[in-house]
């Protein structure tokens, strides 16, 4: 069994479905929702979603990496980078989904 690619499509189907709300509202919620957390992440902000997880700005060290082609020396200098963090219960429930098992299983 192999694990299986939704896209944002069929994500937005799926809820306009279980909710009886029109497709193209909920496209717009989706997209609204994922510009809110886009700027707010760029202005240095974190978004903390309760029971979900957070999303949050990962700050990376400045480095001396090596370019291999070149075989030379380059500086990385210190920046961030945009990360999630499941909650503890998103986490439980992907350890305790049978459907997680079975694919660990086969």
């Amino acid at each position: 069994m192999k694990l299986k690619k939704v896209t944002k499509a069929e994500v937005i189907s799926e809820i306009a479905d279980k909710t009886g709300i029109d497709k193209a509202d909920v496209q717009s919620t989706i997209e609204a929702f994922f510009k809110v957390v886009k700027d707010s992440m760029a202005d240095g902000n974190n978004i903390y979603v309760r029971g979900f997880g957070s999303f949050v700005n990962k700050k990376r060290a400045k480095k001396v990496a090596r370019n291999i082609s070149k075989n030379t020396s380059i500086i990385i200098d210190e920046h961030f980078i945009p990360s999630f963090k499941p909650s503890k219960t998103f986490i439980a429930k992907i350890k305790n989904s049978k459907k997680i098992k079975e694919l660990a299983h086969s």
